[in-house]
């Protein structure tokens, strides 16, 4: 696995550059289709069918960039609210740019926060849905940003993740041999779907459930 072409926030200085943040949008994102994530549309009604249970809540969009799903989450009215979180200030500056283009009744139910994913600025249990699309890998601290996502997720709460695998388990030896070479030169932290399935288990998270299609995949779990 080469350097995948995406850039979310946490992952470094480069996501907050505005040049990247204007970039990230207009075929950046769009391009994650090469590394099997099955587009916008379908990735976006793939979460909303596991966010189900939480619908009429109020939902985080965390490591949001530019807010591609935390608009179309809002523009759903699905939820009570919808709270784009990001640590880039220029990822959120073109999240308001495009609600404004778009929508501009859209700030009534869409929040601008700008935090660190592993340090989230809610109170415990106050949240009943968390997604965090193309953005696991770019954690620099996974365990403490799921540990964090579980904190803020009332009983019940939902969270939807997606990323790019390292490999899949079906992958041959030399592949994975491969992968993990690169992965540890890369700064990017690619999981294996077993790591991701773990990480929820260990954060507190109960039943995992999964979607993968080549290297992208993703998954959900619940706090109890």
């Amino acid at each position: 696995m080469g350097e995948d072409p995406h850039i979310v926030s946490d992952a470094g200085n480069l996501d907050r550059s505005p040049l990247v943040s204007f970039l990230y949008e207009r075929g950046w994102r769009q391009s994650f289709t090469r590394s099997g994530f099955p587009g916008l549309e379908e990735e976006f009604n793939m979460a909303q069918e596991y966010f189900k249970p939480a619908e009429g809540g109020l939902l985080v969009d965390a490591s949001c960039g530019s807010g591609l799903f935390s608009r179309k989450f809002a523009k759903s009215g699905a939820y009570s609210a919808v709270i784009a979180l990001d640590f880039s200030e220029n990822m959120l500056r073109q999240c308001y740019e495009f609600t404004k283009k778009e929508d501009f009744t859209l700030s009534k139910k869409l929040a601008l926060v700008r935090a660190d994913v592993s340090r989230l600025p809610f109170p415990t249990a106050s949240v009943d849905a968390v997604h965090a699309g193309a953005a696991l890998h770019c954690w620099p601290t996974p365990s403490n940003a799921v540990a964090e996502i579980t904190r803020i997720l009332r009983s019940g709460g939902v969270f939807v993740g997606s990323t790019f695998l390292r490999y899949r388990s079906s992958s041959p030896p030399i592949v994975r041999l491969v992968r993990e070479l690169q992965n540890n030169r890369q700064s990017y932290n690619y999981l294996t779907e077993e790591e991701i399935k773990d990480l929820c288990s260990t954060c507190g998270l109960v039943d995992y459930s999964s979607k993968i299609q080549d290297t992208f995949i993703m998954f959900t779990a619940r706090k109890p």
